[in-house]
């Protein structure tokens, strides 16, 4: 189906306005590069704030909220290749340089959004490597940037070339900074169902990957379907299928560390499709997915609307359309930041349904794991742990003498970090143990009560089937 991205069409609405407000607002004078800052939780909440609108909206929300994270949207070319924010409006702006100091003396920081659904994206703006490359450090050194945000929407996206052109810029950004002690972390921002991502953002990460770039998050938009639906179990949905699509194409990642790869970015209120309304109750409802999960960013489009409108049910570049307090939205996703995720804990169902047990309860070192008839015991609540080991009764599940062997059986043991306690759970439902190579499987194949569970070549059999707590 077509897509109609919100950005497109409320940048579109306001962009006259904006140009003025800026050219009053602000020049195209060099200033001094923005002060460092202190980067990034391992979990944050950090909306869409409107570079076309005043500066100050950032201390406004964090004086409200203690919100102290945002992203600056958005980085575009000016008409060549050079980087604006807004399309008008210079990097080293006053008085966004000022607001970021001020940002970051208080604990904050920012990130800096290229791309977007208007204007022209800087990869297509700059049609070889080294000029893109040059037009991306002299924004991440301008605002002394730590991470980015790329928001590759409608034509670009197709855009195979300059999907190429910016990857290839960015893997070199980073070796370079890195080669100077320095991280860059890059995001990308997708559209998405809540099927997943479609076949040209699949295209576009595998290209990353590709040239050794290294993506720390896909953040995904989770907005404007086209059909009614509820907006919260959709950008439920939608994180679901991603986690599986990411670890289709970073195969030796845990399922944690996945987890950990996303973003989630709604529109808040009503959505250019205005049948689709994310409530403050669909915010609730994520925010609690995204802390219990793991997910990395919690972000919406955009921080000006975040207040209700006159009438519901309004579609405004100003409000949200829909029953709300000021700064309701930021409230809710702040409760994410700084948080650390709740690691999912239940059973493990495998062949014949059975659960994966420890003998007797025993928590000796040595206990034999096994099949057994589900019964809601300690014995058979496991741990998925952000480590990437699977724990019951205070110790960890464990290949026997760390064997790679077929047939090497598992054991409960002391939980030690050896990769002998690593296990991996791939979209097709199998446990893989890496140092091994090999997938956890229950043995004969047998689903009788007592039956061992061992290693074995990964074949996919119904016996190496499990499905773990979420």
């Amino acid at each position: 189906m077509p897509w109609s991205r919100p950005k497109r069409s409320l940048i579109a609405a306001v962009l006259p306005l904006a140009s003025l407000g800026l050219l009053l607002a602000g020049s195209n004078t060099a200033h001094a590069a923005a002060n460092p800052g202190p980067g990034f939780p391992a979990h944050y909440a950090a909306p869409y704030v409107e570079t076309w609108n005043s500066p100050s909206a950032m201390a406004s929300a964090q004086s409200a909220t203690g919100l102290k994270y945002f992203s600056l949207a958005f980085v575009i070319s000016d008409g060549t290749c050079n980087a604006t924010f807004n399309g008008n409006t210079s990097i080293s702006d006053a008085g966004w340089t000022s607001a970021i100091n001020s940002l970051r003396a208080s604990g904050g920081d920012v990130i800096a959004s290229f791309g977007g659904a208007a204007g022209t994206e800087l990869a297509q703006a700059c049609t070889d490597v080294p000029s893109l490359q040059t037009q991306y450090q002299r924004v991440i050194d301008t605002l002394n940037l730590t991470r980015i945000d790329l928001d590759i929407e409608g034509a670009p996206l197709n855009d195979t070339a300059a999907n190429d052109r910016r990857n290839q810029a960015l893997a070199n950004l980073q070796q370079q900074y890195a080669a100077s002690g320095k991280t860059l972390a890059v995001d990308y921002t997708l559209p998405v169902m809540p099927t997943g991502l479609e076949a040209n953002s699949i295209s576009l990460l595998n290209d990353a990957k590709s040239h050794n770039l290294n993506v720390n998050m896909v953040n995904i938009m989770t907005m404007d379907y086209g059909a009614s639906m509820d907006m919260g179990q959709a950008a439920i949905n939608a994180a679901t299928a991603l986690q599986g699509q990411l670890g289709q194409i970073w195969t030796t990642k845990t399922a944690a560390q996945l987890w950990a790869m996303e973003g989630n970015t709604p529109m808040i209120g009503v959505n250019d499709s205005t049948n689709e309304v994310f409530t403050t109750a669909n915010a609730s409802t994520l925010e609690s997915f995204a802390a219990s999960h793991g997910i990395q960013e919690l972000s919406y489009w955009s921080l000006g609307r975040d207040k209700a409108c006159t009438t519901n049910g309004t579609l405004s570049s100003t409000c949200s359309g829909t029953t709300q307090n000021p700064y309701q939205f930021a409230s809710t996703f702040n409760a994410l930041t700084g948080a650390a995720p709740t690691a999912p804990t239940g059973q493990i169902t495998g062949y014949g349904g059975k659960c994966v047990d420890v003998a007797a309860a025993n928590t000796a070192n040595g206990t034999a794991i096994q099949l057994y008839d589900c019964n809601g015991t300690a014995a058979q609540s496991w741990t998925v742990a952000t480590n990437g080991s699977l724990q019951a009764l205070g110790k960890c599940m464990d290949v026997t003498a760390a064997g790679t062997a077929n047939g090497t059986q598992v054991q409960l043991y002391d939980c030690n970090g050896t990769g002998a306690q690593q296990w991996q759970h791939q979209s097709n439902g199998t446990l893989v143990n890496p140092a091994s190579g090999r997938c956890l499987d229950a043995t004969g194949p047998s689903s009788a009560n007592g039956t061992r569970l061992q290693i074995w070549d990964c074949f996919g059999g119904a016996n190496q089937q499990w499905n773990l707590p979420s």
